[in-house]
């Protein structure tokens, strides 16, 4: 399967052709990043907000041969069961060899978390305010062990991208030792990527 971290929490994956775009954010509602424009056979929104939900921002281009499996888990964007922000969805998507969850704006510790054993890649945010925050996130990526977690939803200085209210990716990242900064926007989960991997927005607006 080959990831693609669009920005923010906007990413692409595509297996034997097929493509997902996850949580397009709308025109202009990232600081640094430029706009969404993908054309995919499906999109999956984890929640309605502008930051995740703008579907226009990837057309439809129909297929028949679908390789993934989609689960999904219901939760919440806060700690306080969706009343702050309202609600979350994790997609779990699996093509046979690659099993991947997209924990959206996850904002509390989701029922079912047992159903997110056995993972191949999570990503997963760790920019605090709106989500858990990165020992929280680092917390759970302890737990449930993935081969690869991609750290999401988060504010860069250099390059600059994203909310000012987000930290940025430090808390998160100096919980683990070895960490892998890619370099890239993409990784191919057949290569020999393990433990934490650091993507570049794709659609980083240059200084």
């Amino acid at each position: 399967m080959i990831i693609t971290w669009i920005g923010h929490s906007c990413f692409r994956l595509e297996s034997n052709g097929y493509v997902v775009v996850i949580d397009p954010y709308a025109d202009g509602y990232v600081d640094g990043l430029g706009n969404v424009r993908e054309e995919a056979s499906a999109v999956f929104c984890s929640h309605g907000h502008g930051d995740h939900g703008f579907r226009e921002g990837v057309r439809i281009v129909p297929s028949s041969a679908v390789p993934f499996s989609v689960d999904c888990i219901d939760t919440y964007h806060d700690d306080a069961g969706g009343a702050l922000r309202g609600p979350d969805r994790i997609h779990i998507l699996d093509d046979g060899s690659c099993r991947i969850a997209h924990l959206g704006d996850l904002g509390c510790r989701p029922d079912g978390i047992d159903r997110l054993y056995g993972l191949d890649v999570l990503l997963v945010p760790v920019g605090g305010h709106y989500t858990i925050d990165g020992k929280e996130a680092a917390a759970l990526v302890k737990e449930l062990k993935p081969r690869i977690a991609i750290p999401v939803h988060y504010r860069s200085d250099n390059p600059r991208f994203g909310f000012d209210v987000l930290s940025t990716a430090d808390d998160f990242l100096s919980c683990f030792g070895d960490i892998e900064y890619a370099g890239t926007s993409s990784i191919d989960t057949a290569d020999s990527h393990k433990g934490i991997v650091v993507l570049v927005p794709r659609n980083l607006i240059p200084a």
